[in-house]
């Protein structure tokens, strides 16, 4: 009990991104640049799936979601970021520190299944559009999304129930500018390469296993396509570019942090921030410039601001 106690009352040092004045001055333009274009970009698809009638689809209906997740999980990460940058000391508490990296898991495990829930989506309005809208009722929009903050509170937790009983009595310093388990198991006095093993292997399961999903998806509509139009693929294409293009950007830094962890190396930090900064804010673009329907919305959204900004 005193040991918990002790565990508890832990502070961990966050070593960050440290460079000379004119680099911190940069990096927090840039940062607040991106978090502003990530709240803006990612809630301008919510306001537009929810008031704009003709995006009351499953497909928009997940992709609002989607954006939901973008939104908290940055969130939770970049503010502290950009705050950490203008301190000397990067200090966080042990409670805090819990609590960011069960945030960070439960945001991450529920976009790989909304990822998924989006694939198979798309693989019945492809494979399938006869029974597209009986397939993707409501009823299994909803459940898709329910699974997803399902999955990531389960994932989150099933780490954090690991993580909280170990013993941290020697170095505070985490080198990241967040705190994830992986990072934070190094810190134990204890065994590290077998709680390092079980942590990595937890969400390194879970990233496979989405992936492998989405792949096999791919597949399949694919080769439907392929024998459906004699062999040309470039209408598959066109539909799944947005979609492989966001799982690429998301998956490959998950792919490098959590699948072949580098216990000793800090590249993962920079991995981090294509996950929590750059893929979030550029979710939105790719969405809205190779989607007909959004940025259609996107206009008359305007047309009826500037309606009523002149009457």
């Amino acid at each position: 009990m005193d040991q918990t106690n002790d565990t508890r009352a832990f502070e961990f040092v966050l070593v960050g991104l440290s460079g000379s004045w004119k680099t911190t001055i940069f990096l927090i333009f840039t940062f607040s640049l991106l978090y502003l274009s990530i709240i803006l970009g990612n809630l301008l698809i919510v306001f537009l799936v929810t008031t704009d009638s003709h995006l009351q689809s499953p497909m928009y209906f997940l992709l609002a979601n989607l954006s939901l997740i973008d939104v908290g999980l940055s969130s939770t990460t970049v503010p502290k970021m950009i705050s950490d940058l203008l301190k000397e000391r990067k200090v966080i508490s042990f409670h805090s520190c819990m609590t960011q990296a069960c945030f960070i898991h439960i945001m991450g495990g529920g976009e790989m299944v909304l990822l998924i829930a989006m694939a198979f989506d798309r693989y019945t309005a492809i494979c399938k559009p006869l029974q597209y809208l009986r397939i993707m009722s409501p009823k299994i929009c909803i459940l898709f999304v329910v699974t997803s903050w399902v999955t990531g509170v389960v994932h989150a937790l099933a780490q954090f129930s690991f993580v909280i009983n170990l013993p941290f009595c020697g170095p505070n310093k985490v080198d990241s500018f967040c705190c994830d388990f992986p990072r934070i198991v190094q810190l134990a006095c204890a065994d590290g390469d077998r709680f390092e093993l079980v942590v990595a292997a937890n969400s390194g399961f879970i990233s496979m296993g989405t992936f492998f999903l989405l792949f096999i998806s791919y597949v399949f509509i694919l080769i439907t396509v392929w024998k459906r139009s004699s062999g040309d693929l470039s209408k598959a294409f066109v539909t799944l570019s947005a979609h492989i293009t966001v799982v690429v950007l998301f998956f490959t830094p998950c792919m490098f942090i959590y699948v072949w962890p580098f216990p000793t190396s800090s590249i993962d930090k920079y991995l981090f921030i294509v996950d929590f900064a750059i893929t979030p804010a550029l979710n939105p673009v790719i969405y809205t410039l190779r989607n007909k329907d959004i940025m259609v919305a996107i206009k008359r959204l305007c047309k009826v601001t500037g309606y009523y900004k002149y009457h």
